[in-house]
């Protein structure tokens, strides 16, 4: 079960065929809906990033600026859906 307790940190995507992220990994190795993370960032439990709402009225995370190429959302390591069983 998650816990709201530790502010976790995003260390993967995952993307579907069209490249659109559907999931994220946390440094815990679960694997969280796009949904549910925009949820628990907005609650502070992921760090590092912030809630946006895309032109088409879809909320998503975006990496907080920080001076670290490293830790931006668009350069962590991405898992193909169809990778996950």
């Amino acid at each position: 079960m998650f816990s709201t307790e530790i502010g976790h940190i995003i260390t993967g995507l995952v993307k579907d065929s069209n490249g659109e992220i559907t999931a994220y990994q946390l440094d815990n190795n679960e694997i969280i809906m796009k949904e549910e993370a925009v949820m628990l960032a907005k609650q502070g439990a992921i760090k590092g990033v912030n809630t946006e709402v895309s032109k088409l009225k879809e909320e998503f995370l975006k990496s907080i600026p920080d001076g670290n190429k490293y830790n931006n959302l668009e350069d962590l390591p991405v898992i193909n859906e169809d990778q996950l069983s």
